[in-house]
């Protein structure tokens, strides 16, 4: 559980409930429910009608991982990595079936099966740098999502308070009316701003974090794989993978 995306979460509602508090406002006049269909249904239309229906679903499916983010496991791939050189160096390339087998993750299938039929090092190098490239296309596809709700949710905001105030302009004669379509007009607008900026942005950009930490961790399968390919001697293979490892 990352406690960093659950503290910040509820240290800015915190912030912003407690401070509305302080200012002797009602924690209530916050709650608008019209103002809040029009913000979120509004801006999830609008990345509906820019987004393939995939990048959709997949950028929904990321979004757990902001709460139970991957394990880093760089240190037990670089034992792997070791393990997987020492068996080349001792018994052959051939040796490497035991591994597969035990293998289920299909881009260190796909690796070892490279290596165990023969590839050299450049077509692997080639054939993998392939796959990581459309696999970042397709994560950063999804993140955008993400971040397309950042940018409309405050414009979304602004045409609930158009909407509001069109309201109020409609009710000029009767006052008991006008305070609802203030409300909605104003609060419409924080709703907006909020969304993107306390919750839609901060998930595009921690996303992408967890994007550049897989990238680096089959950049560094990639470079050992290339390296076993090569004959290059272990120690030589457990260097180069230090450098992933800081």
């Amino acid at each position: 559980m990352d406690w960093g995306s659950l503290g910040g979460i509820a240290l800015a509602l915190v912030g912003i409930l407690y401070g509305q508090a302080i200012e002797g406002g009602r924690i209530s006049s916050l709650v608008q429910p019209a103002a809040f269909f029009i913000v979120f249904f509004g801006t999830v239309g609008a990345v509906l009608l820019q987004t393939k229906p995939k990048n959709f679903v997949l950028g929904l499916v990321m979004s757990k991982l902001i709460f139970r983010p991957p394990i880093d496991d760089r240190e037990a791939l670089a034992r792997r990595t070791n393990a997987w050189s020492l068996t080349v160096r001792r018994d052959g390339i051939l040796g490497l079936e035991s591994f597969l087998q035990r293998e289920s993750e299909p881009f260190i299938r796909k690796g070892l099966q490279l290596m165990i039929d023969g590839t050299t090092p450049e077509k692997i190098r080639e054939i993998c740098a392939i796959d990581i490239h459309f696999y970042e296309v397709q994560q950063r596809s999804a993140v955008k999502v993400w971040d397309a709700a950042g940018g409309y949710a405050p414009t979304i905001g602004i045409l609930g308070a158009v909407m509001g105030l069109i309201h109020v302009m409609e009710n000029l004669s009767d006052p008991a009316l006008l305070g609802s379509g203030i409300a909605v007009a104003f609060v419409a607008t924080i709703y907006g701003v909020g969304l993107a900026n306390l919750i839609f942005l901060p998930v595009a950009n921690k996303l992408k974090t967890h994007i550049q930490h897989e990238m680096m961790r089959r950049e560094m399968l990639l470079n050992a794989w290339v390296s076993i390919a090569k004959g290059d001697h272990p120690k030589i293979v457990e260097e180069r993978i230090q450098a992933y490892l800081q």
